[in-house]
């Protein structure tokens, strides 16, 4: 299980990315504390899920990794899931999870298959689906629990047949939630990471992931001094937004840590009429 000792290594690490962070910036304290109990929960259903999966195989045999849930494994880990989230979230979210929680199995079954089965996807006119059928409180309780079981199947799968450029996850076609900029070269290439299964694949630097828009003065790029090594690139055709954690200016960047963490660039794409293509596990 190498790969599952360095996932478990990523869990660790983004956990102490948390803790750094909460340490600098004293607005988002709240938030990034909660999120590394978040982390410590999924770390500890990744390793549930790597060492009780048996001998079948992890990845889906038609290929697709939505296929059917595996909640012989997945189920026994839910109500501590739930007991974490109801002692360490905000008031309302702690709430809703006590309710699901006296709610028992019937009740988790049914919103994790739902949520499986059109969490991170887009609907018709490209715009996310979360929250259809489900409160926020809902959305939370479902994908903080399955993301890192996503991440174990997606992970098993094959690589994809490489496109030009797919806007869409080629393993499980769910939105982006993060662009990532890695050193590559002389300069940086740009990633998008899927809102629901981590998966990263490459795409262009000069092009809108949501409507596909090409010309350089439609796609401004804003940089806070707060925060240097995240850029917020904007559309002005359909004023959506990716944020893209830059790892050639801040190699100690967590993409997903340093997303939750910059809580005034989502204040500010409000204020300026943008939307994220995809909100991130806090709905930020």
């Amino acid at each position: 299980m190498t790969n599952g000792r360095q996932k478990l290594s990523e869990y660790d690490k983004s956990i102490g990315r948390a803790k750094q962070l909460s340490q600098e910036y004293s607005f988002a304290v709240k938030p990034l504390k909660f999120y590394g109990q978040i982390l410590q929960s999924q770390k500890e259903l990744f390793s549930t899920v790597a060492k009780s999966w048996g001998d079948q195989p992890i990845a889906p045999p038609d290929g697709k990794l939505r296929s059917e849930l595996n909640f012989m494994v997945l189920l026994p880990s839910y109500p501590n899931f739930l007991s974490v989230v109801q002692s360490s979230a905000p008031e309302p979210l702690g709430n809703a999870a006590a309710e699901l929680s006296r709610q028992g199995s019937a009740a988790w079954i049914a919103l994790l298959s739902k949520y499986w089965a059109d969490g991170g996807k887009a609907d018709e006119n490209g715009v996310s689906r979360s929250g259809e059928g489900r409160s926020a409180l809902q959305e939370f309780l479902a994908h903080g629990f399955l993301q890192p079981y996503a991440e174990f199947v997606a992970h098993a799968m094959g690589e994809p047949s490489p496109e030009s450029t797919p806007y869409l996850c080629p393993k499980c076609d769910s939105l982006p939630l993060l662009g990532i900029l890695r050193i590559e070269g002389d300069g940086g290439r740009r990633f998008l990471r899927c809102a629901f299964c981590a998966h990263e694949w490459g795409f262009r630097r000069i092009l809108c992931p949501a409507c596909g828009e090409e010309g350089e003065d439609k796609l401004p790029v804003y940089v806070a001094e707060q925060f240097p090594h995240i850029r917020m690139e904007c559309c002005d055709t359909c004023k959506f937004y990716l944020r893209t954690i830059d790892l050639t200016k801040n190699g100690n960047a967590v993409p997903s840590v340093d997303d939750l963490a910059a809580i005034p660039l989502t204040l500010w794409a409000q204020e300026y009429g943008y939307r994220r293509i995809h909100t991130n596990l806090l709905g930020a």
